[in-house]
């Protein structure tokens, strides 16, 4: 179950760090509350999978979630750009997470 929370918590990362933009320096209500709903989320689900998964492991695991959802979004929602060596690197990322995923032992 520590998995399966930790994977929500990274959406929610995900979430959370999409939402920034819409905030506008929080300066916007209704994405300001959402945004710091997500986070409380994210963090919140994040504690419950380190009760029984090696925290290293399991905030490397939520923060290459969000590295790579939050980059994946900001080529999709914002035009952000998607050249070959940016793309291999966030390929890189995700190696190291599913790396980290099946030698941790849980």
């Amino acid at each position: 179950m520590s998995w399966t929370y930790l994977l929500i918590a990274g959406v929610f990362e995900i979430g959370w760090a999409v939402g920034l933009e819409y905030t506008e320096g929080f300066t916007r209500p209704v994405p300001s509350v959402l945004t710091g709903i997500a986070m409380i989320i994210s963090i919140g689900l994040l504690a419950q999978a380190v009760k029984t998964l090696p925290v290293g492991t399991a905030y490397a695991v939520w923060t290459g979630i969000g590295a790579v959802g939050t980059a994946v979004a900001g080529i999709i929602l914002f035009g952000e750009p998607r050249n070959v060596m940016r793309l291999l690197f966030i390929g890189f990322i995700i190696a190291g997470v599913a790396g980290l995923k099946f030698t941790a032992g849980h």
